[in-house]
């Protein structure tokens, strides 16, 4: 990615160290010259106040600080206060040191003492003789400061009027004349470039100058004047490295530093921040699966910073939708169920509809022809109108019956009807509507075998469940078969592990008959369903008898079931026994 945050970071890391280098460079190109040259001006001033600390001591003593060093020498004394103090500046300030008398007694560290000596003599007598507001260079040509330009003019006429000097080419330098002087001694000043000398700074005391040596091609920062004793003069000498080519080195090295820094810390912030993108990125495609709704990918991380708290609230997040996802797939399945049995409840009102304007139509039509014929005299005896206003009866009757178990269907699946609940033995009403069935078992031939447990008490509604065991027990005549075999069983069941709280009443009735197809079981229960239509057309059958059976036991707090035999079919429900019953009436 180009634009991932690992290269960001990487850049941004890039731009500030080179911003920073920048800046260091352009500190170092514009005052690192003139802090070096501060800090050296800093030592000279230090080692003329611990010099001059020395000669004030010594004058106390009616001393001087010449005279000390020089009975120091003499007895070779080497470990004296005075002598480690000038060891240490030699040493450890590199810091050489000329020092004169008015008696012409000399003493010094610096390696060039003979040199030193000369220019501290050629100071201090330029300095008599011209003022301190005179600058010059080295060999000695005075340049009024009124025309610093004019360097020509006023070397020359330095020279001729140089107090030291014998004929204007030689400057004497420790009070030799030139003739007696060496060549270490004088310069031909014709012969010698001019040494350029830059006053930093003037005190009462002392004079803090810049001299460039152009015979050994180096620099100097020279401190020279007079102590506070008046008496001793003094030179100071700190040899220094050209300050540009110190300069240049100190950038060049810093480049070549910074140029190595900027490209290792590049590096370990490239593969550092990737400590901090990896999380970020596994989070990245985490949350891609999670759009493709994959809750598996979790977040394995165990950081405890902002990064480890988003991870754990992902993984919550992703809990939370896979589960209500999972709530909304079963809603949407129930749903579907809910379309579905409406569908299908719609489908099997229609079919209904149909069956029972197919079924009122043959009674109607029956009823309408046989009354015509009343109306039209065609029964003219007794006998004849007695059998057309049988007709008439039986078919108002059917219709009747349809009516009923029609509304009692409604009512008992839309709770408008109130149970009227009583005890009563549940046996003993089984017999009843057994012999009040004794006819029409007899006219189509069945075996009937009764196998009932006696007293059998329970609380319910005797009509209600007197017509769910006659729906069952004419749904068993209606489909006898066979050996036309109904047994009819009335037991005790249980239900659950507490057989107090689940003690049922069983009531079973078998028929011999064909088994109703597999996939029909469930469907029984429901309106207006038929297995075998034609058939049920012969009884006059409207598909809502076992429908009346389920609501009426459900609404007792009971359940019902089919199962298929060996020859037969058997139909049962189960009823609570009397003493776990509410008293009340239940709906």
């Amino acid at each position: 990615m180009n634009h991932s945050i690992r290269n960001n970071f990487t850049l941004i890391f890039i731009a500030l160290v080179a911003a920073l280098l920048i800046i260091m460079y352009c500190v170092y190109s514009f005052f690192l010259q003139e802090y070096y040259r501060r800090i050296k001006i800093d030592l000279l001033e230090s080692a003329y106040q611990t010099v001059d600390t020395a000669v004030q001591s010594a004058e106390k003593e009616d001393k001087t600080l010449l005279g000390i060093l020089n009975e120091e020498y003499d007895q070779n004394v080497e470990n004296s206060s005075v002598t480690a103090m000038f060891r240490s500046l030699s040493e450890r300030s590199n810091i050489g040191i000329v020092m004169l008398d008015s008696s012409g007694m000399m003493a010094a560290t610096s390696r060039e003492s003979e040199w030193d000596a000369m220019k501290l003599r050629a100071y201090l007598a330029f300095s008599e003789v011209y003022g301190d507001d005179v600058e010059f260079t080295f060999p000695l040509n005075r340049k009024p400061a009124s025309d610093k330009t004019n360097n020509k003019d006023s070397s020359e006429s330095d020279a001729n009027n140089s107090p030291e000097a014998s004929d204007g080419k030689t400057v004497p330098i420790s009070g030799k004349s030139a003739a007696d002087g060496s060549a270490s001694d004088t310069e031909t000043a014709a012969e010698a470039p001019w040494q350029p000398i830059e006053i930093l700074k003037k005190t009462d005391n002392y004079t803090i100058q810049m001299f460039n040596d152009r015979r050994s091609r180096s620099g100097y920062l020279e401190c020279w004047g007079t102590f506070s004793d008046g008496d001793t003069h003094f030179l100071m000498t700190m040899p220094i490295a050209s300050i540009e080519e110190g300069t240049e080195i100190s950038k060049r090295f810093l480049f070549g530093v910074s140029a190595i820094i900027l490209v290792m810390g590049a590096v370990a912030v490239y593969f550092t921040t990737g400590l901090i993108t990896k999380p970020i990125n596994d989070l990245a495609h985490i949350s891609e699966r999670m759009s493709d709704l994959d809750f598996s990918a979790r977040y394995e991380g165990k950081q405890k910073n902002e990064i480890g708290v988003l991870g754990a609230s992902m993984n919550s997040m992703s809990d939370k939708l896979e589960q209500t996802i999972l709530e909304l797939k079963d809603a949407n399945a129930k749903l579907q169920e809910d379309i579905d049995a409406k569908i299908k409840i719609d489908e099997m009102r229609k079919e209904f509809i149909a069956d029972v304007s197919h079924e009122l139509k043959t009674p109607i039509s029956i009823i309408e022809g046989y009354a015509e014929g009343l109306v039209e005299g065609l029964a003219e005896d007794k006998e004849t109108r007695d059998y057309y206003c049988g007709v008439i009866m039986d078919e108002s009757a059917k219709m009747n019956k349809m009516v009923k178990q029609l509304t009692s269907l409604i009512t008992y699946e839309f709770g408008e009807d109130v149970n009227d609940c009583v005890s009563f033995d549940l046996s003993e009403l089984i017999r009843s509507v057994l012999e009040a069935q004794k006819i029409r078992l007899n006219e189509a031939g069945a075996v009937l075998i009764t196998e009932l447990e006696s007293p059998a008490p329970v609380l319910a509604d005797e009509f209600k469940i007197e017509e769910a065991f006659t729906n069952y027990l004419n749904n068993a005549i209606n489909h006898l078969d066979g050996q036309k075999r109904i047994r009819v069983r009335l037991e005790e069941a249980f239900e659950g592990t507490d057989q107090d709280a689940g003690r049922m009443w069983k009531v079973s009735v078998y028929n011999d008959g064909e088994p109703i197809p597999e996939e029909s079981l469930d469907q029984l229960w429901d309106k207006f369903y038929k297995v075998d239509k034609s058939r049920s057309r012969q009884y006059g059958g409207s598909g809502i008898g076992l429908s009346i059976v389920k609501a009426v036991v459900e609404a007792h707090k009971g359940s019902c079931g089919v199962k298929n035999t060996e020859e037969g079919v058997e139909f049962m429900f189960m009823l609570p026994a009397e003493k776990i019953l509410d008293e009340e009436k239940v709906k």
